[in-house]
């Protein structure tokens, strides 16, 4: 079964299309509030249709800063990750030269002694 599909998905995919919903039916309120201000300050009238365009475009800019926003965390949480494979990266390189290096010393140190002899 593909993810997001079968009973559970199904579930998901219409809460999340409710909430979206409720979240479009509060913007829209919103703005229709906001109009009858700016109406009323200024004498303006605003149509029903100029309402539902305004709460519109701005449900789909709070929709885009909200994704820009999730991809920029996932961005950083990336970056730091692989600063810290990385660093793990290099420690265990410098660790693998360090064992490298006494290996390579300890031989000498034996000939030498034997040499001595």
């Amino acid at each position: 079964m593909e993810p997001g599909r079968g009973a559970l998905g199904g579930l998901r995919a219409e809460l999340c299309g409710a909430v979206l919903q409720r979240l479009r039916a509060a913007v829209h309120y919103t703005t229709g509030c906001l109009c009858q201000d700016v109406a009323e300050d200024k004498g303006v009238l605003f149509s029903k249709q100029t309402v539902a365009a305004i709460s519109e475009i701005t449900f789909r800019q709070c929709v885009c800063f909200s994704q820009l926003k999730y991809i920029t965390q996932k961005s950083d949480e990336l970056a730091s990750s692989n600063m810290e494979q990385k660093e793990k990266k290099k420690k265990k390189s410098t660790a693998a030269k360090g064992r490298k290096t006494e290996e390579n010393e300890m031989p000498v140190t034996e000939s030498e002694d034997s040499n001595m002899a």
